[in-house]
């Protein structure tokens, strides 16, 4: 740390206090609850927009179908997960480990270089409650003032005309966006079908749907920003994950403090200037005489907009979903004061106290190196996964048995799962040594996608063949004639006499 720094320090007083509780609950313990000012500027209109795309691809990507699969579908309870159009099955389970991984890669590396921008951009617990809800909210209830004196005023029929209106915009959003999440878990199919047909034939369903409702109301509702403070997972590690050359919604304390109430007569004051003339100021202060004030003139709108009610000036905080309200309030109030943009922005610590920005660590280079080699690894796995997954396995506690004095035969087991869009005719063959296959019952025939067809068969060898105890064969999928799998096991044979 330079001297000046050292000096600057002096000048202002430190404290941490902040950091002992939320800004949402109380000493007592008590919930504060948040009355967020309307944001306005151009980082607002921009997630506007990008909200407004989220939007149109969450409602939208339920109907997109690839050959006649979901385009991305997550039933949990069937174990059927589509990706992109492809089918996975339990089988898979390697693929969707591997995926986990790179995504948690992902989030570290993301994080490290760029904060938390998903959480205010594009997560969608912010995107529905800063974009709709809190939008509503606004159209209806007013400002934060108003909603305020709302919420004070006794109940008569203007406060129960505008709530009764405001929860049953809530609770309708809630339920339309709770079909939705469920058309990602069990497929849109099923959720019209459950509309559709008789409350009586889908009770199961219909409580799912009622649950998700209920329980998105009241996120959206009543527990709002202690999703972000107290639930997520995300907010915590960001603590361990960010460092100084992270990229986050930043307060340039250089340049605002000290701070100090607006005079007709001060001038503008770059951060140039400020950075210049941190010693003098220090000396000034010294000699009880008061230092040239910075750019933050403490109106404390960046507060008032906070949807966590944090105040962004104390540091880099827990709460913080880098949503950029303060950002926009900040600058509209710059351009009032004639002074230059940007006293909150996107920066990191390093940036702000060296005024350059580094993002591209050798940290970020070696997270960067792993999530590529993981991305290939999971392109390659993915390319080669096949259209079938074929499990071969000796029928348990049997052995050998004798057919005649030149032959011997095993029995096996045998599952054929089609993880293809369409039908699969499919039979099995034996590729080596030569021998029969003699098949227990009904032949695997025709499979449907995403069905699976079991059964056993009779593997008959020469004794002419037989290696040993162990002899190694293979057997392929065939389908019209052409390989879809191959399967490698053993015969079990008597073994050599000495």
């Amino acid at each position: 740390m330079t001297n000046n720094q050292n000096n600057w320090d002096n000048i202002i007083e430190d404290t941490e206090a902040f950091r002992d509780q939320i800004a949402t609950v109380d000493h007592s313990g008590k919930r504060i609850w948040i009355y967020p000012k309307q944001p306005k500027g151009r980082y607002y209109a921009a997630r506007t927009w990008v909200s407004i795309l989220f939007l149109v691809i969450f409602l939208v990507m339920p109907f997109i179908k690839v050959n006649g699969e979901q385009f991305l579908l997550l039933n949990v309870l069937e174990r059927k997960f589509v990706l992109f159009g492809l089918l996975f099955t339990p089988q898979d389970f390697h693929l969707f480990v591997l995926a986990t991984l790179t995504f948690i890669v992902f989030i570290i590396l993301f994080t490290v270089v760029y904060g938390r921008l998903f959480c205010g951009w594009v997560c969608p617990q912010t995107v529905f409650m800063e974009m709709f809800f809190r939008k509503i909210e606004y159209w209806i209830e007013g400002d934060a003032n108003a909603q305020r004196k709302l919420d004070q005023a006794p109940w008569n029929t203007e406060k129960i005309r505008k709530k009764v209106l405001k929860h049953s915009i809530f609770f309708a959003i809630a339920v339309v966006v709770a079909n939705y999440f469920l058309a990602y878990l069990i497929g849109m199919d099923e959720v019209i079908r459950i509309i559709r047909e008789p409350l009586s034939a889908h009770m199961g369903g219909f409580t799912g749907m009622v649950v998700f409702s209920g329980i998105f109301y009241f996120v959206f509702a009543r527990l709002r920003e202690q999703v972000c403070t107290t639930i997520c997972p995300y907010g915590r590690l960001q603590g361990v994950l960010l460092v100084k050359d992270s990229i986050v919604v930043a307060y340039d304390h250089l340049r605002g403090e000290p701070r100090g109430k607006l005079k007709k007569h001060k001038t503008p004051n770059p951060v140039e200037t400020i950075r210049s003339a941190v010693s003098e100021e220090a000396s000034s202060a010294q000699k009880n005489q008061t230092p040239e004030f910075g750019d933050c003139i403490d109106c404390k709108l960046c507060i008032a907009v906070c949807p966590t009610g944090i105040d962004i000036r104390d540091g880099t905080q827990l709460e913080c979903v880098n949503c950029t309200a303060c950002m926009d309030a900040c600058d509209a109030i710059m351009d009032k004061v004639d002074r230059p943009r940007g006293l909150i922005r996107y920066d990191s610590m390093s940036g702000i106290e060296s005024g350059k920005r580094r993002i591209f660590s050798p940290r970020v280079w070696a997270y960067t190196g792993v999530l590529l080699a993981l991305l290939i690894l999971d392109i390659v796995l993915i390319a080669n996964r096949g259209v079938i997954e074929t499990i071969i396995l000796r029928s348990p506690g049997q052995l050998y048995q004798k057919k005649d004095e030149t032959h011997l035969t095993n029995l096996y087991t045998y599952t054929i799962i089609n993880k293809s869009s369409g039908e699969l005719p499919v039979q099995l063959n034996l590729v080596s040594p030569e021998g029969v296959i003699q098949i227990v019952g009904q032949e695997p025939g025709v499979l449907e996608k995403g069905a699976k067809s079991q059964g056993a068969f009779f593997l008959e060898l020469s004794t002419d063949v037989i290696q040993g105890r162990k002899t190694p064969i293979v057997i392929e999928v065939l389908s019209e004639g052409k390989k879809i799998d191959e399967v490698k096991t053993n015969f079990l044979g008597p073994g050599k006499r000495k």
